[in-house]
């Protein structure tokens, strides 16, 4: 018996296989949607398939559902649309096709939009998009690690979303385009507005350079910009150093926002493979430090959002009902 979950993240695609133990792998957008590496070939060399008992999957925005449901009752991938959404390679879309042929068991997350009924209806009216579908996987795993029922959790990595937790249900969170800055996300402010409006950039153009890449003036592949960030900051670039202390500030200016609305915050978890990074920079401390919080910070790994996904597939094949406020429709 084993429960699979995958996280469909801006640089991979992220596996967590539960079963006696705990197995993990990730596969490069790029690689798959070449089609040099299969996923379900991947998977395969780890787990004997027909003993996966469901797997739970996310794929880009999950905006077009609002329910966890059986993939076979999935229309478009669960999406209205794949533009506007960072960087678009084809790798997610390869493997959810071969997950669909695979014929294993399959549920799909949804992700957080202001058709999702458990949302708060504030911020429902405030913002369309909260955060694409592997936040909720990222803030079951935190849920379950740590206890708490009230709670902030910030994912941090090439974007940042922060979401808010209150009874275990998940009641809003603040997305990349509106909030904090990532590595290479974040908010459009006045100056790429205008870049937009005189048509020199795409709105998604300005998006996908508005985290600390701007700052450190970075402009490589996306699956080189962590890495080419981190370089130059312990080489001692101002540029470099700036932008990770920027980026710091603004996620730190976002989750005390969440606390000043919050009803009972009983911890805050950091993850991401930013917000859980301790080398070759410490950042989770930095971070931790900065927040100066009255309660707990705890770190959580980078593979929570896969490892969550798997949690969800696991709990719902053993009954559960919904998870985090989602409802969880009837399996076949």
């Amino acid at each position: 018996m084993a429960f699979v979950g995958m996280d469909h993240g801006t640089t991979g695609i992220s596996f967590t296989i539960l079963s006696k133990e705990i197995e993990h792998f990730k596969l490069g957008r790029e690689e798959l949607s070449k089609g040099k590496v299969s996923a379900i070939e991947e998977l395969s060399k780890r787990i004997d398939l027909a003993e996966i008992e469901l797997m739970a999957i996310t794929y880009a925005m999950g905006d077009a559902i609002t329910t966890i449901k059986p993939l076979e009752k999935v229309e478009n991938r669960g999406i209205i649309s794949i533009g506007g959404a960072g960087k678009v390679t084809g790798g997610g879309t390869a493997v959810y096709s071969e997950i669909e042929r695979s014929g294993i068991p399959t549920v799909l997350i949804p992700g957080l939009h202001r058709n999702l009924p458990c949302l708060d209806e504030r911020f429902k009216a405030a913002y369309s998009h909260h955060g694409s579908a592997e936040k909720v996987s990222i803030s079951y795993n935190a849920h379950l690690e740590t206890g708490w029922e009230n709670m902030i959790v910030s994912d941090i990595s090439s974007n940042t979303v922060t979401i808010l937790i209150q009874d275990s249900i998940i009641k809003g969170a603040m997305d990349a385009c509106i909030g904090a800055m990532g590595v290479i996300h974040g908010p459009l402010d006045l100056e790429m507005i205008r870049a937009i409006d005189d048509g020199y950039k795409t709105a998604n153009e300005c998006f996908s350079h508005a985290g600390a890449v701007k700052i450190a003036g970075i402009d490589t592949k996306v699956s080189r910009a962590k890495d080419e960030l981190l370089k130059r900051y312990l080489e001692g670039d101002h540029k470099a150093r700036l932008a990770l202390d920027t980026m710091a500030m603004t996620i730190t200016m976002e989750i005390w926002g969440l606390i000043g609305i919050a009803d009972k915050v009983d911890g805050i978890v950091l993850t991401g493979s930013v917000g859980a990074m301790e080398e070759p920079i410490n950042f989770y401390d930095i971070l931790k430090r900065q927040l100066d919080c009255p309660v707990e910070v705890r770190r959580l790994p980078a593979i929570s959002g896969s490892l969550g996904s798997a949690q969800i597939a696991r709990d719902i094949y053993n009954g559960k009902k919904e998870i985090l406020g989602i409802e969880v429709e009837s399996l076949p």
